[in-house]
């Protein structure tokens, strides 16, 4: 019934066109009128649609070896070898000067020993898989929409396609309505980002190409000059009556607005049950662009805390040294939900509730994070993120470089190693009731792109 009642929306959205003004917000957009001036008569329906194609194609190839005290020693460690390649067609169908129509369909096919050893490991230990061991693809099974089919899943590799785009854009010069799967962005973390709560990266994702999409109805609304105020809705579905609940949805706002040189954000709204408001601001000091975030989620009743802060504070700054292009940040991460047993922590349902459904990726409570970028020539960057776990301390490195290797083909290698004592967040800690390690793998990776 929501699948109907939101095709419905969309319906209802394709008849406003003749009443909506045209937009200067979009890029890209075809300025062809409803007449042809030169023939002097009116166009063909077909001759109001333009659309653009593109895509891209990747390869990927990884090894990682498990730690010996890690949770793959009961299915054997060692090295392992994996692959993927995956499929992105996107259009964008340009409907005369009132809006446009975005799909992106992508097919996934992977494949390796990693995914033959999780699959080992559910048989073994099924509880600890489904709390602790992620992997896979993308499931539709929450969202309001299932655009997503699996063509084949086994031990040995598994294949699915799905619709991670599917969203209709309506403009006009003071305000905008997208309405299907899309992608929104809020807050002003690099790495971290608690203001980001409804579809956001991992801090450790190094392919940050293409968020997953949610469906969702976002609005946007410019207010004077330097005002505009957001609107979003994301409806989900419960794991058990498979209906939509509000309690498992999220509905939020945000107003944007300009002072001088510096901007700031104000936002509330409802995620699951807990209820959030924020503040952001970015500015400038010099050359240095600097952000910060602040958050305060206010937990259900049944939680065992009343609420928790989150703050975040990065500065950005680009540079030329030895003739090259340079580019860094730093960024400072407080997570009030942390805690520094890590054991325990995995235990605590207000956190592993978090882990589970993506809006915390981290355990303990205070993280420095940077990035360092080198331009060694155009078609050359080399890369190096470092992420620690103050407390600890222990962390991750991640080396990376990018070669424009022809106009339309990119190389990307890459790795990731942990380190830190056991006992520690990515040096490895024990988990509840075994005799094994919660422990990153140490990897590397190189992946092969066409953009077309």
């Amino acid at each position: 019934m929501e699948v109907i009642s939101f095709t419905f929306l969309i319906c209802i959205a394709l008849t406003l066109p003749a009443t909506l003004p045209a937009s200067s917000d979009i890029q890209n957009q075809p300025g062809q009128s409803l007449f042809d001036i030169k023939q002097n008569k009116p166009l063909k329906w077909y001759e109001e649609f333009e659309a653009q194609w593109g895509g891209h194609v990747k390869v990927c190839g990884d090894v990682s070896w498990p730690d010996d005290e890690s949770y793959f020693k009961p299915a054997g460690t060692g090295a392992y070898y994996d692959g993927f390649a995956e499929v992105r067609l996107k259009n964008k169908l340009f409907m005369d000067n009132w809006g446009y129509l975005e799909i992106h369909y992508e097919a996934i096919y992977a494949k390796g020993n990693t995914r033959r050893k999780l699959n080992k490991l559910a048989r073994f230990y099924p509880d600890l898989y489904g709390s602790l061991i992620t992997g896979g693809h993308v499931e539709d099974n929450l969202r309001l929409m299932d655009l997503t089919k699996t063509i084949c899943d086994n031990d040995e590799y598994s294949l699915h396609h799905r619709l991670d785009r599917l969203v209709l854009i309506l403009q006009q010069e003071w305000a905008d309505i997208r309405i299907g799967r899309q992608v929104l962005t809020w807050g002003n973390g690099l790495l971290f980002n608690p203001m980001d709560m409804f579809n956001p990266f991992a801090p450790t994702d190094i392919d940050r190409d293409y968020k997953i999409g949610d469906d969702m109805i976002t609005t946007r609304f410019s207010l004077y000059k330097t005002y505009d105020l957001q609107f979003l809705y994301v409806p989900r579905r419960d794991s058990d009556s498979h209906n939509v609940e509000w309690n498992d949805s999220s509905f939020a706002g945000k107003l944007h607005f300009v002072s001088g040189t510096t901007e700031f954000d104000i936002m509330a709204g409802q995620h699951y049950k807990d209820e959030v408001i924020g503040f952001g601001s970015q500015g400038y000091l010099g050359d240095t662009v600097w952000r910060m975030d602040a958050t305060w989620t206010f937990l259900p009743e049944e939680s065992r805390k009343n609420g928790y802060l989150s703050l975040l504070a990065n500065m950005d700054y680009s540079w030329v040294w030895l003739k090259k292009n340079f580019y860094g940040f730093i960024e400072f991460y407080f997570n009030g939900l942390g805690e520094n047993n890590y054991t325990k922590a995995y235990a605590d349902p207000d956190i592993s509730e978090r882990l589970v459904r993506g809006n915390m990726f981290s355990l303990g409570r205070g993280y420095l994070s940077g990035k360092i970028q080198a331009e060694l020539n155009p078609l050359l960057n080399v890369y190096l993120t470092i992420i620690t776990n103050l407390t600890d301390p222990s962390g991750i490195l991640q080396p990376q470089l990018n070669w424009d290797m022809a106009e339309n083909i990119q190389l990307t290698f890459g790795a990731n190693i942990g380190y830190g004592k056991t006992g520690t967040e990515y040096g490895g800690f024990k988990i509840s009731q075994t005799n094994y390690l919660n422990k990153p793998s140490d990897g590397a990776f190189l992946w092969l792109t066409y953009f077309f």
